[in-house]
């Protein structure tokens, strides 16, 4: 497993795998071809179906700038290695072709070319261990907690990394929790987070928490669908649980900085685990992979604070992802806001439920969290492509039938 700088990306929203990586693809080929006549990126799969509503476009154009790329749009045709495959090609001024380049976006930001190999990675594979299981055997030998193997395993600056994933985090809510308005991109969805943070010393203890967390996640999610910064955890489109959840025990608990930089360690942990042994991408996995991963990591980070032991932490993680299986990514227009910004709301407070829930039972469960993480790679390459981040299927089926009835009205 590579280093969890590569699960924590910092970068803009609204998507990882639709705006963040093929800005980083586009950066890439233009460092090999910085002197062609003109450019042509072509979408497959995915990227294609939901590209538009995820501003793959503007992410092209932006990063191709001053240079026009043309986009060409293939929602039909998918690359052998991931749906959500590219193609860029550089040609001179006589039309010939320089040079072809096929290169996938596998979630998260993460980049693969055709030998599926990681673009992104600086470090390579460092962590010895790749299941969780494994690590819980190792703890019962050496005493050592999960956050310790990860600054065992990384190097002497990844506590000033999260340090500085921690402080976008935090951003990312305060500017989420002061913006008002209407979210960008014609479907009228208004930005709530702000009123429910408001609203939350009205209501007794139990609906203040909800109220409380619920802010917290729609501001980081909502700044995302407008492109504010973020950080991807694991991706973009779930990148509001995690943060909503350190939040509000950073404020309850009055944990440490130092505590909340160690429950990130642990978060990253369990994401890494995910991403290696399964999938964290939408377009392969349906959103469980998404998600059902950020309320693994916010339920594993919760009860670290809470100071539960190993395999109280280890069941909060799979009932977090257990108990998103089978959801479905399907996308409203292709924008990353409905249900995706309620969603990180509900998986926030549900993270919180398998924390307690875990730290009540004393960690004693028949299903591991290794065994539930192969499950959900199963269960998402059984889903039909209808329910991977096409917005072909599902909820956004459903929208568009009602506003295409609405119109024959």
């Amino acid at each position: 497993m590579e280093s969890i700088r590569e699960l924590y990306r910092i970068g803009t929203g609204p998507s990882s795998s639709h705006t963040m990586a093929p800005s980083r693809a586009a950066q890439i080929f233009l460092s090999r071809q910085p002197s062609a006549a003109s450019y042509q990126v072509t979408l497959f799969g995915s990227l294609a179906a939901t590209g538009r509503g995820h501003l793959t476009d503007k992410a092209l154009a932006d990063t191709f700038a001053p240079q026009v790329v043309r986009v060409v749009w293939r929602p039909d045709e998918q690359l052998p290695l991931h749906p959500n495959g590219m193609r860029f090609e550089a040609f001179a001024s006589d039309q010939s072709l320089l040079e072809a380049w096929e290169v996938y976006s596998v979630g998260g930001g993460a980049l693969h070319d055709s030998r599926d190999v990681d673009l992104n990675s600086s470090t390579g594979s460092i962590y010895s261990l790749h299941r969780l299981e494994e690590l819980i055997a190792r703890s019962a030998e050496t005493g050592e907690a999960c956050w310790e193997y990860v600054l065992a395993s990384e190097d002497g600056e990844i506590m000033a990394y999260l340090d500085q994933v921690w402080e976008v985090m935090s951003a990312a809510i305060e500017r989420g929790l002061h913006h008002v308005g209407v979210l960008p991109g014609g479907l009228g969805v208004g930005r709530k987070a702000r009123a429910f943070h408001r609203k939350a010393s009205l209501y007794g203890a139990h609906i203040r928490q909800h109220a409380l967390v619920w802010s917290y996640a729609l501001a980081v999610s909502e700044e995302n669908a407008s492109g504010g910064e973020i950080v991807t955890a694991p991706t973009c489109g779930a990148s509001g649980v995690l943060p909503a959840v350190l939040r509000y025990l950073h404020e309850t608990l009055e944990c440490s900085h130092q505590d909340i930089l160690r429950a990130l360690a642990t978060a990253g942990l369990i994401g890494n685990l995910v991403k290696y042994n399964a999938s964290i991408s939408g377009a392969e996995v349906g959103c469980q992979g998404e998600i059902g991963t950020a309320c693994a990591m916010a339920a594993a980070a919760a009860t670290q604070l809470h100071g539960g032991t190993m395999r109280q932490i280890e069941y909060a993680a799979e009932m977090g992802l257990e108990h998103h299986l089978g959801l479905t990514c399907d996308p409203v227009n292709g924008l990353v806001q409905i249900p995706c910004i309620e969603r990180n709301a509900h998986a926030a407070t549900r993270a919180l439920s398998c924390c307690h829930f875990a730290l009540l039972s004393g960690g004693d469960h028949k299903i591991t969290f290794d065994e539930i993480t192969l499950v959900m790679k199963e269960t998402g390459q059984a889903l039909p492509s209808l329910y991977r981040e096409t917005a072909a299927g599902g909820i956004a089926e459903a929208f568009r039938k009602r506003k295409k009835n609405e119109v024959g009205r």
